[in-house]
């Protein structure tokens, strides 16, 4: 997610992720700066805006150089100011202004991200960061930037740790680089974040493929009695077994980040899968996705008690692993 280079009269910044548009809104401002230092900015919320405002900013300044609009919060703007911003997109005017504006996503105020659009707006998609491999990815984009390298085990458990919030995630990223030299490891992150590391379904799912069950069934228990839900810790489960046989049915020898690409997965991903492996035959991964899904149909009501059907989902698993 980058604005294009340098500063174009009209950007677009659209999508749920805040930092992301946050961010995107400060590169567009940057690129100006970078031609014109003395370039005034006005950053302004579209909710409450006085109807006129950016028609005038936009007009003709006797004094020149370069004005750049930012019009916040535009899928909440009033019918007037949505009715005077279409009317800039069609005449901006002067060429020294530039026009950021910036929406959440979805199709409220979709009018006026059309009017953007057949402006010929640049537009920067801010997509939400959801799935853990792509907070990891961010994480090790956030070092790179940088000039610093994280582990995988260390990225792992950074988002385990802040993964819920991004901008959390993006200062923990940039707290380890000031304060820390060299590789990031994962002993650095738990000494940061000593007790913010918690138990997900993943954690859970990765102790019972690996044939650890003791520990799988203390990290379950664990995990629901700090407020895990059964549903996201049976995904987790499936999700994990999935990409086991994926990555099985893959060429062993194949380069890890090629598997990634074909398969759609990240390259931890495939290499983590590649270690857990040993042990499974494609029959006993079949078995342990079956009882997956049979307690996937208890814990959504087809059972009593979902938390037993989490408890033999993790022992029909470590069973299946034998059948290899």
């Amino acid at each position: 997610m980058t604005a294009a280079p340098g500063p174009v009269p009209l950007t677009l910044v659209t999508g749920p992720e805040a930092l992301l548009r946050d961010r995107a809104v400060a590169a567009a401002v940057a690129a100006v700066r970078v031609a014109d230092p003395e370039a005034e900015v006005h950053d302004l919320s579209a909710v409450g805006l006085e109807p006129g405002r950016v028609t005038g900013l936009a007009s003709p300044s006797l004094f020149g150089g370069t004005a750049v609009i930012v019009v916040r919060d535009v899928a909440d703007a009033a019918e007037a100011i949505t009715d005077e911003l279409k009317t800039v997109l069609a005449d901006p005017g002067d060429d020294d202004v530039v026009l950021v504006l910036v929406h959440p996503g979805g199709v409220k105020g979709k009018s006026l991200l059309d009017a953007a659009r057949a402006a010929g707006a640049v537009v920067v998609d801010c997509k939400l960061v959801k799935w853990e491999s792509d907070k990891v990815a961010f994480v090790q984009a956030e070092f790179k930037a940088a000039g610093r390298r994280v582990a995988p085990a260390a990225a792992v458990a950074l988002v385990d740790a802040l993964g819920s919030d991004l901008r959390e995630l993006a200062n923990a990223c940039a707290q380890l680089v000031a304060d820390t030299e060299g590789t990031v490891d994962r002993a650095v992150v738990e000494r940061y974040h000593a007790g913010r590391i918690e138990v997900t379904g993943f954690k859970v799912a990765d102790a019972a493929v690996e044939g650890r069950y003791e520990e799988a069934l203390r990290l379950l228990r664990h995990a629901l009695a700090t407020g895990s839900d059964p549903v996201p810790v049976n995904a987790a489960f499936a999700m994990g077994l999935r990409t086991l046989a994926k990555v099985g049915g893959a060429s062993r020898t194949a380069r890890p980040d090629d598997v990634a690409r074909d398969l759609g997965l990240a390259p931890f991903q495939v290499k983590k899968a590649r270690g857990q492996l040993a042990g499974w035959s494609p029959d006993g991964v079949a078995a342990a996705i079956v009882a997956v899904a049979r307690a996937d149909e208890q814990i959504k009501g087809g059972g009593t008690d979902p938390v037993y059907a989490l408890e033999r989902a993790v022992t029909d698993i470590v069973a299946a692993r034998s059948l290899g």
